[in-house]
């Protein structure tokens, strides 16, 4: 068993909740549910086994992963309507999304002798493609780019903390634990405390 075989089912599922719930706000039917949540889950990794030549892609060699993906997506159609704030759930999820996805696409570039500037932007992809593509889709403000909010820096600092691990004579598995917790505890922080990067403000020319 390696890292991925935990990792890309449980990226998968949630972040097939996430798609859903972006679909109940968008009020799509059943159909569109399954497609957003599909999309969402499988997004960043197929882009991550594409950009590492990794075959086949991970959900063709199993295509569970789109059963999993499409169960999540039936079971949010209908419970939805009994959340009260689906864009709080949407968010607190999203995080969690981030903290398993991320640790996937380090763990794949590693496994296949990547650089340490690809193992960063390969966890960077698979955590943030996939809801990238979702809040695209369905015509919401992407949660990546939202301002005055920690989201790609906490990817990259999560696998970045791989790295270190790694270099520090730390083993895979706790390296990716490191990640999880790191991507995870960031953005955490920004939803709850506000945790932002500075933003660019524009000023007038000076005469």
């Amino acid at each position: 068993m390696t890292p991925l075989t935990i990792l890309d089912p449980a990226s998968v599922v949630v972040f097939a909740l996430t798609g859903a719930l972006v679909a109940s706000r968008a009020q799509l039917d059943i159909v569109g549910f399954a497609f957003v949540a599909c999309l969402t889950a499988v997004g960043g990794g197929t882009v991550r086994d594409l950009l590492l030549d990794r075959h086949p892609v991970f959900w063709i060699e199993n295509p569970g992963f789109i059963l999993w993906a499409v169960g999540a997506a039936v079971v949010i159609f209908f419970t939805a309507h009994l959340v009260e704030s689906r864009m709080k759930w949407l968010v607190w999820l999203d995080s969690f999304a981030l903290a398993v996805a991320v640790p996937a696409g380090v763990a794949a570039a590693v496994e296949t002798g990547q650089h340490a500037v690809i193992v960063v932007l390969m966890g960077m992809a698979t955590g943030s493609l996939g809801g990238l593509m979702r809040d695209v889709v369905c015509n919401e403000v992407p949660l990546v780019l939202r301002q005055g909010e920690l989201y790609m820096s906490c990817a990259m600092a999560g696998a970045m903390s791989t790295l270190v691990a790694l270099n520090m004579g730390s083993d895979l598995t706790r390296g990716l634990l490191i990640c999880a917790g790191v991507t995870w505890v960031l953005r955490a922080g920004s939803i709850a405390f506000g945790w932002h990067l500075p933003v660019y403000k524009s000023r007038p020319p000076r005469s």
